[in-house]
């Protein structure tokens, strides 16, 4: 929404004339957003897997002293495949798991949906608001995740050089795998981080008439507007689904 102001129009660029540095954290965003919506199917094989896992432990026949008579896991273990063992279940759920949170979490934060604690923050102005994420980015977010990837890196190559494989002798092999995920996780964080710093870098130095979307920051005239990087939606607004009962028909009383 542009507003007239004394010293200009307010003006979104358009992508004919958007300056580089604001294509190229729209390309950082894109890549992230695409990446946590494909990650985000991940919670698909993490529930079948954990609901079978569950309901094949559990269905169970017992005679009338206890004893086991059959059952599920137990005979497709013995006759269909290791795969259905407990163990290995288990761990290929915390394997989904830690996929699902590490692949979404650079997602979290182009959405702005990530807890912020802003008592103090709320109450300033743009630009002040606007010096706190450049220099929380700058000197938090990029430079800790990068002492992160740093040691993930490690960690994950020292898994394959070993051949890590799971603790337990039944357990899933490989273990170099899910670690490497950790370090794609955070990889997309700090691509994430660096899309923001650019977005709040132009909202800082650039034209002041000038606008362009922003992640985690709302513009002045926007300002109240937008919840999680969405556009707030007020109910009084909105057509109602199922049409409010008035009083006209209604028969009067005794």
């Amino acid at each position: 929404m542009a507003e007239q102001h004394a010293d200009g129009e307010l003006r979104y660029y358009t992508e004919a004339d958007k300056p580089t540095a604001l294509r190229v954290a729209d390309r950082l965003r894109w890549f992230v957003d695409f990446m946590g919506r494909a990650a985000s199917w991940l919670i698909v094989p993490l529930v079948l897997v954990t609901c079978w896992d569950v309901i094949a432990r559990k269905l169970q026949i017992r005679d009338g002293n206890d004893e086991l008579v059959f059952g599920l896991q137990y005979w497709l273990v013995n006759n269909v495949s290791e795969f259905f063992g407990s163990t290995l279940l288990q761990e290929l759920e915390w394997h989904f798991h830690t996929g699902l949170f590490a692949l979404v979490l650079a997602y979290g934060y182009v959405w702005n949906t990530h807890v912020r604690v802003d008592l103090v923050r709320e109450n300033l102005s743009f630009r002040k608001k606007a010096w706190i994420e450049l220099l929380g980015i700058t000197v938090f977010l990029i430079p800790f995740t990068c002492v992160l990837i740093y040691f993930a890196t490690d960690y994950a190559i020292t898994s394959f050089m070993q051949n890590e494989i799971s603790a337990s002798t039944v357990g899933l092999t490989n273990r170099w795998i899910i670690k490497s995920v950790l370090v794609l996780g955070l990889v997309l964080v700090l691509l994430a981080g660096l899309a923001a710093w650019l977005q709040v870098w132009m909202a800082l130095f650039d034209d002041p008439n000038r606008r362009h979307d922003m992640m985690t920051l709302e513009w002045p005239e926007e300002e109240g507007t937008m919840i999680e990087g969405k556009k707030r939606i007020e109910l009084d607004d909105t057509e109602p689904v199922i049409p409010v009962p008035t009083n006209q028909n209604k028969e009067p009383t005794a």
